[in-house]
């Protein structure tokens, strides 16, 4: 291969050769110098809150903002009808649609693409794309520039990052429920199959002796009926040596939890306050919407409003149709119809907030106490200090159970 330059025209000998890698040398340098000038220009462009060139985050738009000679600066600004679209995806990461529970993100991904939501380029929303809505802080209103480095992908220190002020589409603090959420399913930190798996207590019962987790043991008895159980697993790694070994038959002590969970968290008084709460919440929600919804209307009376003005000028023979007027004309029309879609989206999904009478709550906790496993009776209990299988009585395994209020805490197998 051979180097041919226009404007530096070099030979092959070895005085050339040399002279062309001084030459590439200097250019590198000027190069980098270059690189070096304009990410420090782009930087502090970002500290005065202006838009650099990066794509833009569904829900927003650009503004300009003041012209600098030939150079128009421009800032991130709310987009009224992809905003809704953001905050419909974190309210069904927290929420559900109403009908179920919260949404993960696949769920929401189908969700949205089933309900004709659609990206900024006109594309289905995938896994990568929702969770990339749900961890990122410009919908705090901290938009990072210099993030990262844009020939390695990597992420630059924390101190490199440039926060630019812009207007918040959600809550600090949903952000920050979101984002525990989020955190608490990393599969990095807790596996799928601890909160997928079939048994109850996956990952939350550990052995009162030494504190290894419990796991399930199966045997067959000459019946051929299988029993299984909560067994240490540091005995059944390492023996009799390392743990005495506790077993508790899985349905014991699995009704053992779940009494004690309906009992302390299906009280009436304890569900009236919860149902309160999520009352309130929604209709807060509800005065949000209503206050949103005036504002569109506003926009959307202040745009027919202009754009009659505009036509009984022309009507009048005030002004001529001239290309302004159309540029106008069209600027209006588009706020307007922006203004309506974004409410006639709003007025759909709008729910009315219901009231929870003392009678809704009976009729919500009769099933659980129905289908509720009865308690062991006292009398079927121990009574000795030392059970059949263990050193702790079952009466107060029931008894912590009952009185513990942190539920993530692991579950001692005491008996």
């Amino acid at each position: 291969m051979r180097l041919v330059s226009i404007t530096q025209e070099l030979g092959d000998d070895p005085a050339q050769v040399m002279m062309r890698q001084v030459i590439a040398l200097f250019d590198e340098y000027q190069s980098r110098e270059n690189a070096k000038h304009v990410l420090r220009a782009m930087k502090e462009h970002a500290r005065q809150g202006f838009y650099n060139g990066s794509p833009l985050p569904l829900g927003y738009t650009l503004e300009e903002v003041e012209k600098r000679g030939a150079r128009i600066k421009k800032r991130l600004c709310v987009d009224p009808v992809d905003a809704e679209t953001i905050k419909t995806i974190f309210k069904l990461y927290r929420l559900g649609d109403g009908e179920t529970g919260p949404i993960g993100i696949k769920g929401i991904a189908s969700w949205l693409n089933e309900h004709g939501y659609r990206t900024r380029t006109g594309g289905l929303f995938g896994v990568a794309a929702v969770h990339k809505i749900l961890t990122n802080t410009v919908y705090i209103g901290e938009w990072i520039f210099n993030k990262r480095c844009a020939k390695t992908q990597r992420e630059k220190p924390g101190s490199e990052h440039i926060v630019v002020d812009v207007p918040p589409i959600i809550s600090k603090s949903e952000f920050d429920a979101v984002a525990a959420s989020l955190k608490s399913r990393d599969p990095r930190v807790a596996a799928p199959r601890t909160v997928t798996g079939p048994i109850l207590l996956t990952g939350l019962t550990v052995c009162a002796s030494c504190g290894g987790a419990m796991t399930l043991r199966t045997g067959t008895s000459k019946s051929g009926t299988v029993h299984k159980y909560y067994t240490c697993s540091t005995c059944v790694r390492q023996g009799k040596a390392a743990c005495k070994g506790r077993s508790i038959p899985m349905g014991k002590l699995d009704d053992l939890v779940t009494t004690n969970l309906v009992e302390c968290l299906f009280r009436p008084e304890r569900l009236a306050a919860l149902l309160a709460s999520v009352s309130a919440r929604r209709a807060e929600k509800a005065l949000e919407i209503d206050r949103r919804v005036a504002t569109l209307q506003t926009e959307v009376t202040g745009a027919d409003e202009k754009l009659k003005r505009l036509y009984k000028m022309v009507e009048d023979g005030i002004t001529d149709l001239d290309d302004v007027l159309k540029g106008r004309i069209a600027s209006l029309k588009l706020d307007r119809d922006r203004a309506k879609t974004a409410l006639d989206r709003i007025t759909s999904q709008a729910a009315t907030p219901t009231a929870f009478s003392p009678e809704a709550i009976d009729v919500l906790v009769a099933p659980c106490a129905r289908t509720s496993p009865p308690a062991p009776s006292p009398s079927a209990r121990p009574t000795s200090g030392r059970s059949s299988i263990g050193s702790r009585s079952t009466t107060a395994l029931s008894a912590s159970l009952g009185t513990n209020q942190r539920w993530n805490k692991p579950l001692q197998a005491a008996s």
